[in-house]
C-alpha cells in the first residue's frame, strides 16, 4: 500500500528551529519526526511513501533518499508555491490515482494507531478520517454544587468532543474534490461528508501529539520515554 505525507508546511510556530530545517526533520526523542513516521507506516505494510515537499524541501530529500534505509521505496512530488494541504495532495495524483486505496498523513503528526480500521472503511465510501478524543490544552477544577473545588485534573481528556487526527485513507474518487490551491479540511471534507462520502473513525487510548510549537516537542518526548 502507498502512502502520502505532507510535509510541505513552514512551520513558523517552531521558529527559529525551522529557519533552517524543515519541520518533520525536527529531533523527538533523537530522531526526526518523519523518520518515526516512515516506520510506523511501515509497521503497517506500507511499502512505498510519497512525499509532498516543498519549504527546504532539498533537505528532506537528501535525509530521505529513495528510501532504502527505512526499507521502503519513497518518490517526491514538489509543490514550487505553496498549495494548502489539499492542494498539496491533488498535486501528487498522478502517484496516487491507479491505487484502490492509499493512506494519507498530515507530516506533524506523531501516533501509534493502527490504520488498518481506516482501510476497511473506505470499502463503501471515498474517504475515512482517523477522530482522536480533545485533550484540554488546560488544567481543568471540578467543583461541587456548593461551589468548592473538589478535583484538579491537568490537560484531561474530554470524550465528548472528537478531532481530527490527521490520519485519513482515501479511493481515488477523493481527487474530483480536492481544490488546486487550498486546504482539504475546508474544502474537500465538508463536500464528502455532505454526500455522505466520510467516514470518523474514533480511536481510543492510543498515542497521538501533533507537532506545533516548542512545548509540544518537550511533552512528546517525556510521553515517548513512558511508552
Amino acid at each position: 500500500m502507498k502512502a502520502a505525507i505532507l510535509v510541505g508546511g513552514y512551520g513558523k510556530r517552531l521558529r527559529p528551529l525551522t529557519d533552517v530545517k524543515p519541520k518533520p526533520l525536527l529531533e523527538v526523542a533523537g530522531k526526526p519526526i518523519l523518520a518515526r513516521q516512515v516506520e510506523w507506516l511501515k509497521e503497517h505494510r506500507v511499502n512505498e511513501v510519497v512525499l509532498c515537499v516543498g519549504y527546504l524541501k532539498g533537505k528532506i530529500i537528501e535525509y530521505v533518499g529513495g528510501g532504502g534505509k527505512f526499507g521502503l521505496k519513497v518518490s517526491y512530488v514538489v509543490e514550487e508555491q505553496p498549495l494548502g494541504k489539499g492542494g498539496a495532495l491533488k498535486n501528487a495524483e498522478a502517484f496516487l490515482n491507479g491505487e484502490e486505496k492509499f493512506l494519507v498523513v498530515n507530516g506533524d503528526i506523531l501516533t501509534n494507531l493502527d490504520p488498518k480500521r481506516l482501510v476497511e472503511a473506505v470499502d463503501e465510501v471515498a474517504g475515512a478520517i482517523a477522530l482522536v478524543p480533545l485533550r484540554s490544552p488546560f488544567g481543568v477544577v471540578d467543583t461541587d454544587e456548593d461551589g468548592f473545588a473538589r478535583r484538579f485534573r491537568e490537560k484531561p481528556v474530554i470524550p465528548e468532543y472528537w478531532i481530527n487526527a490527521g490520519v485519513y485513507c482515501f479511493t481515488p474518487e477523493v481527487f474530483d474534490y480536492l481544490p488546486e490551491k487550498g486546504e482539504i479540511e475546508d474544502v474537500t471534507f465538508p463536500k464528502l461528508a455532505d454526500k455522505r462520502k466520510l467516514k470518523g473513525l474514533k480511536y481510543k487510548g492510543v498515542f497521538w501529539k501533533s507537532i506545533e510549537t516548542h512545548k509540544d516537542i518537550e511533552e512528546v518526548e517525556k510521553t515517548l520515554k513512558n511508552l
